[in-house]
């Protein structure tokens, strides 16, 4: 054995134990960084060859590894946007450039545009809503758009749909056919009424009245006005006439409808859109007018009061009205080896050469772990494990130390027997 072999190897501890030191200096300025993955310093040996009986001291590497497959404890916040995952997967994060990122880092909050960023200025993506429930692209980040939470605003859902379920009395008499509501008579007359509320296309109330007349036996016609257009006090004649008329025909032996008859009725809502209102469940029996169910959908103008984000990533408007629309979906991406995956500045993380194939997909599906909105995921560093290492370090470092100034005093020794 060489003495400057000696101190090579002795060099090569230090050098070792110093990025041991390093990667735990590292991890304890991290303890408290949301999503932080613990670093270590794994080390491996080189031998070198010896012969005979000399023995060739060789060195130690170091390969700085990281835990990122290993979670952090969930800690719960206040804020609906802090977003954790509770399972497998990351974030898709993009950075001012554009350029995607994996991260566990869950810290979003809206930036001055409404785009969700966490605290290192990384965009949240996803995919909208706008044309219908989104799919993920499995083998890329097209169609990933960023996350506005702006996007939401005051909003009016005019009607489109409704139903109708009452029962008509068989046992009614017949109105003659000059005075049936679809004349808009003042001599009108009819066996029952209602009225339903439709939404215009401004979120404005419309109070349509119908009307439904027996004309024949098992025949009844259903008519229907705007009541905007009523006389006072009256209802007829209206100052317009009938928005849609249709008719009935119910089978003697069960009362239901018979095969022929209109199942529905179509109208335009003033002011709105065309509103088709199911009939299909209406029924003719000897008994009084009863209404057993009916509603229209639309909605009246809301604006939005907060965001809600499901476990499967779902971000929802929550309207002032109680209505919660879907307005994108977050996406999560996955490695076959995260711990092989490359650490950027910014906790976030980019594909490596030993990491696997990313592949996209949604929360609570697969492989990809829930969403837990309102909580974030802690560092998994351990500080006391840290300290243990930073002292075992420091024995080996002062040990490796003493071998290379060993070797040093040995030199000098052999220097000074020329004298």
């Amino acid at each position: 054995m060489s003495l400057y072999g000696m101190m090579r190897t002795g060099a090569s501890g230090m050098n070792a134990q110093a990025n041991r030191l390093s990667a735990v200096a590292d991890n304890m300025a991290n303890a408290n960084t949301t999503g932080y993955k613990r670093a270590s310093a794994e080390f491996s040996s080189l031998i070198l060859p010896g012969s005979g009986g000399a023995y060739n001291s060789g060195a130690v590497t170091t390969d700085i590894r990281y835990s990122i497959s290993q979670s952090g404890a969930l800690e719960f916040t206040t804020s609906k946007t802090d977003l954790a995952i509770d399972g497998g997967g990351f974030f898709i994060v993009n950075d001012a450039n554009g350029l995607p990122f994996l991260t566990r880092a869950g810290s979003f909050v809206p930036d001055g545009d409404g785009n969700l960023v966490n605290a290192a200025g990384f965009q949240l993506m996803g995919y909208n809503y706008d044309a219908g429930p989104p799919t993920p692209v499995v083998n890329g980040f097209d169609g990933l758009v960023p996350i506005n939470i702006s996007a939401g605003s005051l909003t009016a859902t005019p009607s489109t749909t409704g139903y109708f379920q009452a029962n008509l009395d068989e046992g009614s008499a017949i109105v003659p056919a000059a005075d049936l509501p679809s004349t808009n008579s003042a001599t009108a007359a009819y066996t029952s009424k209602s009225s339903l509320i439709a939404i215009d296309n401004l979120g404005g109330e419309v109070l349509l009245d119908f009307y439904y007349t027996k004309t024949a036996a098992n025949t009844w016609e259903v008519t229907v006005y705007d009541r905007a257009a009523a006389a006072p006090g009256t209802g007829f004649p209206y100052g317009s006439g009938p928005l849609a008329t249709t008719t009935l025909d119910f089978d003697p032996t069960n009362g239901q409808l018979t095969g022929g008859s209109a199942t529905d009725i179509t109208l335009a809502v003033p002011g709105g859109t065309s509103l088709t209102v199911d009939l299909s469940s209406m029924t003719q029996l000897n008994y009084a007018f009863t209404v057993d169910d009916a509603n229209v959908n639309g909605e009246k103008p809301s604006s939005v009061t907060s965001i809600e984000i499901s476990e499967d990533g779902i971000l929802y408007a929550s309207y002032e009205s109680g209505q919660l629309e879907p307005l994108y979906r977050i996406a999560l991406a996955d490695v076959t080896s995260p711990d092989k995956l490359r650490p950027q500045a910014g906790n976030v993380y980019q594909q490596g050469i030993d990491s696997g194939v990313i592949t996209t997909g949604f929360a609570a599906s697969g492989s990809f772990g829930k969403i837990v909105s309102g909580a974030l995921e802690a560092s998994n560093v351990d500080i006391a494990q840290e300290l243990t290492d930073m002292i075992a370090a420091q024995r080996s470092y002062t040990a490796n130390s003493k071998v290379f100034q060993t070797g040093s005093d040995l030199m000098d020794v052999l220097v000074n027997l020329k004298r």
